[in-house]
């Protein structure tokens, strides 16, 4: 069953906050850009006929990504 990851709930911030801290910053903003393509693939990949390692391997990545914005966001 698909489940839909809320990204500022992990980090604790607001929209409002995440999205003026992404106009200045070009890296978070891509970072943020990479990590909703992937969360739409695993979301894609869960309601599909996709393996359960195609899936896994998706989540890892997803979570990878996920680890490099709170990095950058909280050095």
């Amino acid at each position: 069953m698909p489940v839909k990851h809320d990204l500022l709930a992990d980090l604790n911030m607001t929209r409002d906050a995440f999205d003026a801290k992404k106009k200045t910053d070009s890296r978070l903003s891509d970072l943020h850009e990479k990590y909703n393509a992937i969360d739409a693939e695993v979301l894609k990949a869960e309601s599909s006929s996709a393996t359960d390692e195609q899936i896994t391997n998706l989540r890892k990545k997803r979570l990878l990504i996920k680890d490099e914005i709170v990095a950058h966001v909280n050095p």
